[in-house]
């Protein structure tokens, strides 16, 4: 057994076949800190962030997508190397604010923002707004009336079926997200006469989990038409493309990770070919990636608490489970639930020995976290790792789910360890529970 082929390119092991996070072993850490726990590896991180920096021409941005990992030390991570932020609720809104990020480096999407989160982001200075309706372009007008102060604001399309790809496909079918190719004209000419309301540009997501790099410079082409278009509409230039995020990363047997030099050289191509294009004199390309850049240097460690056979199967009980890592349960979003890269982070030099199934705490038969896998010979108090577990783990996990304790997070930079988040009761006590007093019911 050795480190999955989809963690590989990331991680190591010490002599003794222990998973080496930064240049701590993991059982050094989860005696410090406990199980279930995620483990953050900045190496890594700072791996991901270069290598498509170098990969991106001078005019793209990288704003980073808080959802995929909201945790404050991934944001001033980011903010530190010149980045801004994306956010999709005032919560992350929030967020970003309290990790040090100026209300013009952040961009605001999502197809259901309330008045509220409006007003709040509106009247802080927040740097765009990612429109994806008509009646939300009529709230935002109205409430920089109310406020006196001129929005700039993006239009979010949904391309037609040419721009969409990758895993999760956004584009060319029906959906919540964005206004419609076809339907964008006249919401273009409705912001443009409109005098609170400053048109800079477009946002374009057509899918998530990209892996092939002809998909996603296929999408940035067609950006660049629906931009090109938009900017006749309003008869002004485009001052941001953002291109959305969609970059991938290798989860499963097969997957291969997405080649950054096709990448590099297509953009170099893309850039080319604007070149003395009015239109795009002013331009700000932006990408908005958050799985890409921070999912592989997580990894959720979760101790053995029980070994039993049933019917011939044999499980592996761990202390988390779905409650805590919903993706690796194949409950968010899989069709076809497929295994997570998963190990023993104890016995990366022993040999597989037995198939099982990797199973939560959790009473409900969807807490499986692994399944028919082979692994080396387990023991009750061995540690399991799935890796990949970066983004989209913990926070998009029910973690509220039988009222088990939410796990920490750790940040390791190399010998240093900070526990980023401290593990959090189940249940918020009230001091006292008022008494309510019933009254009799009278006949």
């Amino acid at each position: 057994m050795s480190i999955p082929e989809q963690a590989a390119p990331y991680w190591s092991t010490n002599s003794d076949g222990e998973l080496m996070v930064g240049d701590l072993v993991v059982s050094s850490l989860v005696a410090r800190h406990g199980t279930p726990i995620f483990l953050y590896d900045r190496a890594i991180l700072e791996r991901k962030y270069l290598a498509l920096r170098n990969a991106l021409p001078a005019r793209f941005r990288i704003c980073y997508s808080v959802k995929a990992n909201p945790n404050p030390a991934f944001l001033r991570f980011f903010l530190e190397k010149g980045c801004g932020l994306e956010i999709a609720s005032v919560g992350e809104f929030e967020q970003a604010r309290a990790a040090g990020c100026c209300p013009k480096d952040i961009l605001f999407a999502g197809p259901g923002k309330t008045v509220a989160e409006l007003e709040s982001v509106i009247a802080a200075g927040v740097g765009e707004i990612h429109a994806e309706s008509d009646s939300e372009i009529e709230r935002i007008s109205a409430i920089s009336k109310k406020i006196g102060t001129r929005t700039r604001i993006a239009l979010r399309v949904n391309p037609g079926e040419e721009g969409q790809g990758g895993a999760m496909r956004m584009g060319g079918k029906s959906s919540p997200f964005g206004v419609d190719e076809e339907q964008m004209d006249p919401l273009l000419q409705r912001i443009a006469r409109d005098p609170v309301l400053e048109f800079c540009g477009i946002h374009l997501f057509s899918g998530t989990q990209v892996l092939d790099s002809s998909v996603l410079l296929t999408q940035y082409q067609k950006g660049l038409e629906i931009a090109r278009h938009a900017a006749m509409v309003v008869d002004t230039p485009i001052r941001t493309l953002d291109f959305g995020g969609g970059l991938g990363i290798p989860y499963f047997p097969g997957d291969a990770e997405l080649d950054l030099a096709q990448v590099r050289e297509g953009l170099r191509q893309v850039v080319a070919s604007i070149t003395g294009e009015p239109c795009f004199t002013p331009t700000k390309f932006i990408v908005e990636p958050g799985r890409f850049l921070v999912g592989e240097c997580g990894v959720y460690v979760a101790r053995i608490n029980d070994i039993k056979i049933s019917r011939g199967k044999k499980y592996l009980i761990l202390d988390g489970g779905m409650n805590h890592h919903l993706a690796a349960s194949g409950n968010l979003g899989q069709v076809i639930k497929r295994n997570f890269p998963i190990a023993i982070l104890n016995k990366l030099n022993a040999c597989a020995a037995e198939v099982v199934d990797i199973v939560g705490p959790l009473c409900t038969p969807l807490d499986a976290l692994g399944r028919s896998l082979t692994l080396p010979a387990a023991e009750i108090g061995d540690l399991v790792g799935i890796f990949q577990s970066g983004a989209y783990a913990r926070t998009a996990s029910p973690m509220g789910f039988l009222s088990h304790p939410a796990p920490p997070e750790a940040w390791v930079d190399g010998s240093h360890d900070f526990l980023v988040r401290a593990r959090t009761p189940p249940v918020d006590y009230l001091p006292e529970v008022p008494q309510v007093e019933v009254s009799e019911s009278v006949a």
